[in-house]
């Protein structure tokens, strides 16, 4: 149940041209880190057609296997199966009973095209 896999793209930072930091999402800003044990379903599927385009939202509910916390946050991007996803909302841990662990982590991924 706890087969699949993921790589989590998490954006660095630089300065722009006023002297702010930004997020740097660039191919040599961004740290990947690989993610296994996790169980994705499907969570959503809608379209939106009119005269200007023909949009499609697609998510998945992501489930990490008992046991673990993988390092993702909201802020995160998720790369699947060719495609990137953006994690949608905060990410849920959910407790171990009776003791101060995490017992796993749960999470909605989301992509937009259109």
């Amino acid at each position: 149940m706890f087969n699949q896999s993921v790589t989590r793209v998490r954006a660095g930072e630089k300065t722009d041209r006023g002297g702010n930091t930004v997020k740097d999402w660039s191919p040599g800003g961004v740290q990947r880190l690989p993610v296994a044990a996790l169980n994705i379903q499907p969570a959503v599927q809608s379209e939106s057609v009119d005269e200007q385009r023909n949009q499609v939202i697609t998510g998945y509910r992501v489930q990490s296997a008992e046991g673990t916390a993988p390092d993702i946050r909201a802020v995160d991007r998720i790369e699947w199966r060719g495609e990137t996803y953006e994690v949608e909302g905060e990410v849920a841990e959910w407790p171990e009973l009776f003791v101060d662990a995490v017992h796993h982590i749960e999470f909605t991924m989301r992509r937009t095209t259109g």
